[in-house]
This record gives structure tokens, sequence and C-alpha cells, in this order.
């Protein structure tokens, strides 16, 4: 095989690895009311089988970027695909909530792997093939933009025609042809660190990965009043972890979370910000308007994915384009218009409160799907111009961990706004918050640069 086909089967294949874990933090976003029926819960409780994946991939980014820069990113790439197919395949036979929440976080963790891993091969893929990295590595950001955006869809006809359970087992090919792919076409890990397990765990920050997974779970546990009576002990608890957490983070060589790494660098910092803020809003709309076309519009789940299709298909359509504009015009300025069009785009789902009918939303999701794309592609392009080529695996999972952090306190004031149901009068409260954290974005874009050495 010449080496331009196996470059592209290469790129194929982390693209499609890439797309598993966006794929499956949103494919969910149609079947949470069909979970709630099934094992009789609320809507504070169901979204935990959201911040589950989201918290064992914020977690896991960053910390599978510094062992693909160790151990080999094509090792860990493999590694984590395999477990993605293990646990998919097993997780349809969950007896509970609980124990399907635990799947979906091991699943989280194996999907984690990925595009740090991609990002990390991808310079070896281009010297290989003779072509500049940002053709490779825009596929595979395209892909990782695209599968958020398709979910939706793919996850309304898997329920509306099988179950919640498809949602599982259609990772088990995809994740195996991944895996397969990769093995064969992406080039051998060059010689990397080696060491017992005891050096691994010792430089793993262990306690580091526990503090920052223990401050988000109870600031979160504080947030949707789980132990009534204890909300502001929870919450200081977690302020009290957090602060703990940085203070270890900063002293502690390698950190999970490279906090030096953003002091030294206020470009690749303001981009984390603003991502992470700019995830808050859209993914109030990603997971509540589902809810509200289910409950208050009375929708089944395979039509409101059907009625998401405009979201996606703009998602995609405007992530070329906006590759093409920064060429054109520069990073800071696409991602400024793509914040402007955020912020129209969120004070207009405002007429949800009236109505939801059919035109309406479809034009709705449409208007959400491009400043979505233009979002997504210009600030991974931002943090990819923003750090150095040896901290890449680290920053590109940073990166990713914001957009779970951003997505967590969505669904988690989606809990705090329709604790007993998104309607309309909760749709309201949701979009005043979306205008608020809008408004954030666009000043943290406002003061971006792009960083020049």
């Amino acid at each position: 095989m010449s080496n331009k086909p196996r470059t592209g089967l290469a790129v194929a294949g982390l693209s499609l690895g890439t797309a598993l874990n966006p794929l499956n933090s949103s494919m969910i976003a149609v079947a949470l009311v069909v979970l709630r029926a099934d094992f009789g819960l609320d809507v504070a409780t169901v979204t935990w089988v959201i911040t589950s994946f989201y918290l064992s991939s914020a977690a896991g980014q960053p910390l599978m970027g510094r062992l693909a820069d160790r151990f080999g990113p094509r090792r860990m790439f493999m590694l984590g695909m395999a477990l993605v197919a293990v646990t998919c395949a097993l997780a349809p036979f969950s007896p509970n909530f609980a124990l399907l929440c635990v799947a979906r976080a091991v699943m989280a963790l194996g999907t984690a792997t990925a595009y740090p891993s991609a990002v990390v091969m991808v310079g070896d893929i281009a010297h290989r093939a003779k072509l500049e990295s940002a053709r490779p590595l825009g596929r595979i950001q395209m892909a990782n933009t695209s599968a958020a955006a398709v979910g939706p869809v793919l996850g309304g006809l898997l329920v509306g025609f099988v179950g919640w359970e498809a949602l599982f087992l259609v990772n088990v090919p995809l994740s195996l042809a991944a895996l397969l792919i990769v093995r064969q076409t992406a080039p051998a890990d060059t010689a990397r660190e080696r060491g017992s397990l005891a050096e691994l765990l010792r430089d793993s920050d262990i306690p580091g990965i526990l503090a920052f997974v223990s401050s988000l779970l109870l600031v979160m546990m504080a947030m949707l009043d789980v132990a009534p009576g204890y909300r502001w002990y929870l919450l200081g608890a977690g302020t009290v972890v957090a602060a703990l957490f940085a203070w270890r983070e900063l002293r502690f060589s390698p950190p999970f979370l490279d906090l030096r790494l953003l002091g030294r660098n206020r470009p690749l910092m303001l981009v984390y910000v603003g991502f992470a803020v700019f995830n808050g809003v859209y993914y109030f709309v990603f997971f509540g308007l589902p809810q509200l076309l289910q409950e208050a519009g009375g929708y089944d789940p395979g039509l409101v994915g059907l009625l998401m299709l405009p979201m996606a298909t703009l998602s995609v359509l405007s992530t070329p384009w906006a590759v093409r504009a920064m060429g054109r015009f520069g990073v800071r300025r696409v991602m400024i218009a793509g914040v402007v069009l955020l912020t129209g785009a969120a004070a207009l789902t405002w007429l949800l409160t009236a109505s939801l009918a059919v035109p309406l939303v479809l034009a709705l999701t449409a208007l959400i799907g491009i400043p979505y794309g233009v979002v997504s592609i210009a600030s991974n392009q931002g943090m990819f111009v923003s750090t150095l080529p040896q901290e890449r695996g680290v920053a590109a999972g940073i990166f990713q961990t914001c957009r779970y952090v951003g997505a967590i306190t969505a669904t988690v004031l989606i809990g705090v706004f329709a604790g007993s149901g998104v309607d309309q009068e909760s749709w309201g409260q949701m979009v005043l918050a979306m205008l608020v954290l809008s408004a954030v974005v666009f000043g943290v874009t406002l003061l971006w640069r792009e960083r020049r050495d």
C-alpha cells in the first residue's frame, strides 16, 4: 500500500476513535426521559448518567495525554479502544442505574485516550507523509466537533427503534474498527519511558486526580441539593478540596493538571476559560432542549433526534467554512464572530417559552449549530497555536477537560432550574443563564491574542 492511502487510513482511524467521546456524550441527550421512566428517576438523578461520563472524561483526558507522551500514543489509543469495546458489550446488562453510571464512567475513560493520543500522533503521520500537520489535525478536529453534533440524531434513532441499550452496543464495532485501523496503519511508537507499576502510580498524581474529581463532585452535590440541609457544607467542602488540589498541583511534578502551563501561557488560559463557558451555554440547549420537547411538547425520542438534525448539519457545514475563514481573517476574528452568533441564537431560544412548533424548533436548532461549529474549531485551533509542540499532548487533554467542565455545569444547572421536569417556565430561566454565560465568553474572547514567541 502506498504511503498516501496509509496516511489517509491512519487519520480515518484516529478520527473514528476521537469521535467516540463526543458522540457518546451527546447521544445520551435523547435517552434521558426514557431512562427516567425505565429506572423511576427524577431529573436531578438522571443527570448522573451524564455527569459520571464527564467526570471520568475530565479526569482522564489530561492523564491520558501525559501517558501517551510517556508510553506511546499508539499503544494508549489501542488500549482505550479495547476498554470501550468490552465495557459497551456488557453495559446493556446493568441491573440498576448505579451500575449503568459506572459503565458510562469506564467507557469515558477508554474514549478519553483517543484525542490526546491522536494529537501526539499527528506530528509523526504528517512527517511520514510530508504534509503540514494542520491538514490531518484539521480532519481530526472536524471529527471531534461533528460527532457531538450528530449524536442526538443517531441517539434518537437508536433509542426510538431499539432502546437505550443500543447507545452502548453501537460502540463495540466502532471502537474495534478504530483499533484495527490504527494498529495496521499508524506509525509505531518511538522509544518511550519505561518503569515499574509502582513508578507509574507514583508519577500519575493519584491524589491530584482524586482531589479534582472530589471537588467537582461535592460542588455538584451541593448545587443539586442531594443532601437537604447540608448544601452549604458540601459547597464549602468542595471549595476547600479545590484549593488543596491547586496547592498540590503547583508543587507536584509531574502534575495531573499542569497549572504552571496555564500560569505562564495567558493565551492558552483564555482559550480554556472561554471554551469551558461556551460549552456551558451550548449544553444548556443540547441537554435541555430534548427534555423540553419530550416533556412539554410530547414528542417521541425518534422525532426529537430528527428535530436536532439541523443543529448537526449546520455544525458540520460551518466547520470547514470556519477553517477557511481562519486562514483569511485569523483565529480571533472568527472566534468573536462565532460568539456573537451564539449570543443571538441563545436569545432567540426564548421563543420556545411561547411555542414548541416544529418549524420554530427546526429554525432554532439550525441557528445554534452554526456557532457551535465555528467556536469549537476556532477554539481548537487557538489551543494548538498557543502551545509548544512538546506540550500539545497535555494541552489537548486539558482542552477536552474544559469541554466537560462546561457540560457538567450545564447539566447541574438544568437540574437546579428544572428539578421536577423541563417545562417552558424553567426554560425561560435557562435562557437567562445562557445569556449571562454568553456575555462572559464574549469578554474572554476579546482579551485573547494569538501567542507569538
